[in-house]
């Protein structure tokens, strides 16, 4: 299996480099952290979310799948999965988003249960996909670069299990490429820290409740999402303008 690392890799690394230095002059880096002079948002994801603005009887408010198409899964824990989902959203290829739990030990956890960190499990995307639009090999280039993959349990400020970087494959193929391209980055050297993202199975995987759904777009105002996932997402957009789904 032949994958094209090259490109990507080295605008990883340039990335990294610019965020670092941003790290030091603004208030917002790439990762879901603040500077102390800003108020700190992340206590939302640790406590039980408030109700969204308006009902969110549909997990998100996107594209929905053509069942006709053949379609992929990814599944991704990044972090909170409020920041994930909002990344993944925007992604040209990408059908649907949805925020749930993988990687523990018990069944249908609640939030609360899985922010006690007790239950083993890692906040995590699962993302639907056309491949003939967008690669897996491509959202894990997203992956890898909308979050610090070298802070073990931990985002930020965001701290805890399942905050933890971890890269759930459905198939033989989704462990090659994803192993493959962990290596590759450990190989540039665009963190100089090691890697700590986990490639792992998926086991099972239970849905968030209808609150966790397409938050940033419901609750645009909601702190977190001001100071947090606003930024991640201006970042995000400048450095993949070629792979945003079109203004309608």
């Amino acid at each position: 299996m032949t994958i094209r690392f090259s490109s990507s890799i080295c605008l990883i690394a340039a990335l990294c480099a610019s965020c670092t230095q941003v790290s030091q002059e603004e208030p917002m880096a790439m990762t879901d952290s603040t500077a102390s002079n800003e108020p700190n948002p992340t206590d939302e994801p640790n406590e039980p979310a408030d109700e969204p603005n308006e009902p969110a009887d549909e997990p998100n408010e996107i594209d929905q799948p053509n069942q006709e198409q053949e379609m992929e899964v990814a599944t991704f824990g990044a972090g909170c999965f409020w920041c994930v989902e909002a990344v993944f959203q925007e992604v040209d290829g990408v059908l649907s988003v949805e925020s749930g739990y993988s990687g523990g030990a018990v069944d249908n956890p609640s939030y609360e249960q899985v922010c006690m960190g007790t239950t083993g499990h890692a906040e995590v995307c699962q993302i639907m996909f056309d491949p003939a639009i967008v690669s897996y090999d491509e959202l894990l280039e997203v992956f890898w670069m909308t979050h610090d993959p070298t802070t073990l349990n931990r985002q930020g400020a965001d701290q805890g299990t399942q905050y933890r970087s971890a890269v759930f494959y459905h198939n033989q193929r989704q462990k090659e490429l994803a192993e493959g391209y962990k290596q590759k980055l450990e190989d540039s050297g665009a963190w100089q820290d090691p890697i700590v993202t986990e490639v792992t199975p998926l086991d099972k995987y239970f849905p968030a409740d209808n609150g966790h759904q397409n938050y940033f777009r419901l609750n645009p105002n909601r702190q977190y999402c001001q100071f947090v996932i606003q930024p991640k997402l201006e970042k995000f957009r400048k450095v993949f303008k070629e792979k945003l789904k079109t203004t309608e």
